[in-house]
């Protein structure tokens, strides 16, 4: 085996550590969607480790990283993926109006994801923009705290969502696979306790024998609001 990649949705550092152990090579991510036909960025294949990051454009293509207002954020800082290139679509079929929310006078599609550009220009997915939650004003996304979760050697694989919270507006709803049965709700707190900031500690957490996902393992966190 020369390469290994990945696609298609968030790798967990866990997964790509054990695949690293197993083979020797580094799992290499990459990024795109349907509507860039499909890619916006790639990794080189001279990592030596799992960085968590999607990779660098791809030749011709732009991504600028913009805020709520729709400027760019400083380097480093998240903001919602926006991509620019011959690769973007020219819009979606006979629908102006969606055209016209999701690419912009300048040619950048926005992406509806979250994103942040390091210093060396590797783009970083930090989730979907409308899986944020915010918990007392501040921003929390899911992945950051499913990536902490899975870490644990007892929980097979996790996914979290908002649920109303009087105190806070939003809270954190954990759900959970676990491989063994003895694992409790309370452990888990304290193992979120110990490695992430107290807001984004899970206020509930259920326990299942799944997660809904897609056909191609996309995690469906709609189907767990409902």
């Amino acid at each position: 085996m020369k390469l290994s990649g990945t696609g298609g949705s968030a790798c967990r550092r866990s997964t790509a550590e054990r695949w690293q152990k197993l083979t020797g090579k580094v799992l290499l991510e990459g990024y795109g969607l349907s509507e860039t036909s499909p890619s916006v960025s790639a990794s080189p294949p001279h990592l030596t480790e799992f960085n968590g990051k999607v990779g660098l454009p791809v030749p011709s293509t732009e991504i600028s990283i913009r805020g709520d207002d729709g400027k760019e954020v400083r380097r480093g800082q998240p903001g919602e993926i926006c991509v620019k290139g011959p690769q973007v679509m020219k819009g979606y079929w006979q629908n102006e109006e969606a055209t016209a929310e999701a690419i912009d006078e300048k040619g950048f599609f926005r992406t509806g994801d979250i994103g942040t550009l390091d210093k060396d220009g590797f783009l970083e997915i930090v989730d979907r923009k409308k899986d944020m939650i915010l918990v007392s004003g501040f921003n929390v996304y899911p992945n950051e705290i499913e990536d902490v979760v899975s870490l644990h050697p007892g929980i097979v694989e996790a996914a979290c969502v908002s649920v109303p919270d009087k105190k806070t507006g939003e809270g954190v709803k954990l759900f959970v696979v676990k491989n063994n049965q003895s694992l409790t709700e309370k452990e888990i707190i304290a193992h979120c306790k110990e490695n992430l900031t107290a807001y984004k500690v899970p206020k509930q957490i259920e326990f299942i024998d799944e997660l809904p996902k897609t056909n191609v393992g996309k995690v469906l966190r709609r189907a767990l609001r409902e």
